[in-house]
């Protein structure tokens, strides 16, 4: 790391008296303007907010701060006043940008125009990543998107150049190797409308995944909330090398956490091995951070950071960052609430899965695990890419080992797709001959974009239900994540240990110690790969997809057509009628691992994330109903007949009737997509009452007007059947630290009063009572 003493406030503060006596004035850091972005020359890095913020943040806890904490509580909007307690207070911070990728864009895009606003108070960017599906080959690919989705790309065109966003149309890439690539800045504060956004943490930001009504409102200029997270410490010793890559790190560290182990924490990497690592390698670990449930995952300022910075021609930012070193690291001393402790000397690499990221297993056990849970042996497809790792450094390593396999007479015994992060990426690895490596071995290049990672994958090899197995470099595996299909065993892993179980195709294959029998019959081992941790020659830019907002803006008209399937205008949920709601049937009693992808499928439904109607019809249909353990079956408390659960839910709506649906742990864990939050209010949801939240789910279900409760007692969700009908007592008198009481009546005359808690603060209870925060923002913007 950059051997720089940290200052205290002390030093700080003398300083200044210091500068009181002089004829001139001590230089302040914000004397210096540096643009956040090459793109966006009018708008400044803020580092004298942080600076000033710590000097009385400092002097109120009076203890040293950890890295994370510098960042959030130098981005507070009040720092005087600000009640600040780990895993309690809720801050009100001043991100410095939001970015929002195409799926979610269109609803935070409508919600905005809702709220009645001319412009964006802070840098925004609009990334069209998500609506492009993987099926021939690249450019075909995006052309067929083009097509397919011209209303939508019309819609988020107009609407950022209406509003002053950034727009980066399709083949661009990745929403978030573009933040990484233009945009990331150590100690930001960033907000974006996907779980990932912590990808720029490898650049020393805290980037964190919200829903479209958070974006909306620090668009709007209304500081964001955010529970104080506590801090977990990841020590990293050793030198990474050999066949251990960045991304085994977080492949380790979700074994030990699981997925919901980072929850209410930001993840901060620590120690002497963080040196050993690339800034795209960092970048990989805090992207898939958001598997183990963290608001965030960081890394201190350093020289790799620096290298990357310069390589994408930020050099002004690399040496003001230089400046503010003292104050992107912690402090010596800086207590964590959990250290974990990782030697990357001794790390192994792992292969996650299969249908959850957190079932870790070290390369060397992978194929007794697998012939003793009965996992598919054969690996039908081998992928590589996504956001997190699709960097010039994983695809070189990835071609070194297939140039090795090539020399020595070896095929693909897998499929084997590759999907570029970004234009630059994927026209540099163009220029240098990667892409040429790949698609000389049988390699097929896809677009630019999410692609097999979100589900956006027309894929044909395997009937649905066929059990089979894919290795993926990707960060999510859940059941039927990548291709609908519920029987394919999806593994997670680096981009070097796919490509070499693709020469394989067998799970039993470890590259570190097996050989492969070629043509002529002598056998062949993998060395451990080589690449270039950043371009020799540069980055080529390729094609230029950017579009700045227009400097007349008055006549930009967004475009929405009225009739369109795709696209709804947006109406207000109706405000809280004052009273307890009682009487209200059970829709569903969801069992197990219940994620946003369970609540709000992605794949073909991404078609309709603009609609809300449309899309409500996939609201909770692979969730696990308790009472018969099937998906998307439940009994229509009004006539005793069985549906799909967006067709009960909407005749229970249709007779007036609200209804509230049970979760187990983590509910709601996953993508950051507020559908899974907007389909249940719109259905005529009234309370979703569970054992526990992921974060982000759970802040999405309170901003639309939804009662988001837990029970006091886990265990007490066994006492609640999918055939109730419930009271919610105390809602009357809803107050922050305030139980309420669920009454549960049973068919058989019986009843169980249970308590429940929640994290309502007095802002939150008033967007309950308005009915939704969108509801009560446009009450405030027209009452002003």
């Amino acid at each position: 790391m950059l051997n720089i003493t940290n200052r205290t406030a002390e030093a700080v503060h003398a300083l200044r008296r210091l500068a009181k006596g002089m004829a001139t004035a001590a230089p302040r850091i914000g004397d210096t303007k540096v643009a956040m972005s090459l793109l966006e020359k009018n708008a400044f890095i803020n580092y004298q907010r942080i600076e000033d913020n710590l000097v009385i943040v400092r002097e109120r806890l009076n203890r040293p701060l950890t890295l994370s904490e510098k960042i959030l509580y130098g981005h507070l909007d009040d720092p005087a006043n600000q009640d600040i307690t780990r895993g309690t207070s809720y801050l009100k911070l001043r991100p410095d940008r939001v970015a929002c990728q195409d799926a979610t864009a269109q609803m935070a895009l409508l919600q905005f125009m809702s709220a009645g606003m001319d412009t964006a108070a802070v840098p925004t960017t609009v990334h069209c990543d998500h609506l492009i599906e993987a099926q021939v080959g690249g450019v075909k690919d995006l052309a067929r998107a083009n097509a397919i989705n011209k209303e939508v790309y019309d819609f988020l065109a107009t609407a950022t150049a209406k509003y002053g966003l950034g727009f980066w149309r399709p083949g661009s890439g990745i929403i978030h190797q573009i933040i990484l690539e233009n945009y990331a800045f150590p100690g930001g504060l960033m907000i974006g409308t996907d779980s990932h956004t912590p990808n720029a943490g490898g650049l020393g930001m805290i980037a964190c995944g919200v829903g479209g009504a958070d974006a909306v409102d620090v668009m709007a200029g209304i500081p964001w909330e955010l529970k104080c997270p506590k801090v977990i410490g990841v020590n990293l010793t050793g030198k990474i090398s050999g066949w251990t890559t960045p991304k085994d790190v977080i492949l380790k560290v979700a074994g030990i956490l699981t997925v919901k182990g980072g929850t209410g924490a930001i993840v901060e990497y620590t120690g002497p091995g963080v040196e050993s690592l690339s800034c795209t390698g960092m970048a990989t670990i805090c992207n898939m951070g958001a598997e183990i449930g963290a608001t965030t995952s960081l890394f201190p300022f350093n020289n790799r950071m620096v290298d990357y910075l310069n390589a994408t021609k930020r050099n002004d930012i690399a040496n003001y960052a230089k400046q503010f070193a003292h104050n992107l690291q912690a402090d010596k001393g800086a207590e964590y609430d959990q250290v974990i402790e990782i030697n990357l000397s001794e790390l192994e690499p792992h292969i996650n899965g299969p249908f959850t990221p957190d079932l870790a297993t070290p390369i060397s056990k992978l194929a007794e695990e697998a012939k003793k849970n009965n996992w598919p042996e054969e690996i039908k497809v081998g992928l590589i890419g996504s956001c997190t790792n699709s960097s010039y450094e994983d695809m070189s390593r990835s071609a070194s080992l297939i140039k090795q396999a090539k020399e020595a007479g070896l095929e693909f015994k897998s499929k084997f797709t590759i999907t570029p992060g970004s234009e630059q990426v994927r026209a540099t690895i163009a220029r240098d001959g990667q892409i040429e490596t790949f698609e000389e071995a049988g390699g097929l290049v896809l677009a630019n974009a999410c692609g097999p990672c979100i589900g956006q994958w027309d894929r044909q090899d395997v009937k649905k239900g066929e059990p089979n197995t894919i290795v993926t470099s990707y960060n999510r595996n859940f059941t039927g994540r990548n291709d609908a299909n519920p029987a394919t065993h999806a593994f997670v892993t680096s981009p070097d240990i796919v490509t070499a179980l693709a020469f394989a195709g067998s799970l039993s294959f470890n590259p570190l110690t097996d050989s492969i029998p070629t043509p002529s019959g002598k056998p062949f081992k993998f060395s451990p790969p080589t690449g270039f941790e950043l371009p020799p020659s540069g980055y080529d830019p390729g094609e230029d997809t950017f579009q700045a907002p227009p400097q007349d803006r008055a006549s930009v008209q967004v475009k929405v057509d009225p009739k369109s399937d795709r696209l709804q205008l947006l109406k207000p949920f109706a405000p809280w009628d004052g009273k307890d709601p009682k009487d209200m049937p059970v829709l569903i009693k969801a069992k197990g691992k219940c994620t946003t992808d369970h609540i709000s499928a992605g794949g073909p439904w991404l078609k309709y994330r603009g609609h809300l109607e449309n899309i409500s019809q996939n609201c909770l249909i692979g969730a696990i109903n308790a009472e018969n353990g099937e998906a998307n079956k439940v009994q229509n408390q009004l006539d005793g007949t069985f549906g799909g659960v967006p067709q009960v839910a909407a005749a229970y709506r249709s007779a007036g009737i609200k209804w509230v649906v049970i979760g187990d742990h983590n509910y709601g864990e996953g993508s950051s997509r507020e559908h899974a939050a907007l389909e249940p209010r719109f259905l005529g949801g009234a309370a979703n009452i569970v054992r526990s939240f992921a974060r982000i789910h759970e802040t999405n279900l309170k901003k639309q007007g939804m009662l988001a409760l837990t029970f006091v007692n886990p265990e007490d969700y066994d006492k609640v059947r999918g055939t109730d009908k419930v009271d919610i007592i105390g809602v009357e008198s809803f107050a922050p630290g305030k139980n309420l009481t669920l009454v549960a009546k049973h068919t058989d005359g019986t009843t169980d009063e249970i308590p429940l808690a929640h994290s309502f603060n007095e802002g939150q209870i008033e967007w309950f009572k308005a009915g939704s925060a969108l509801n009560l923002m446009a009450a405030k913007a027209k009452s002003a």
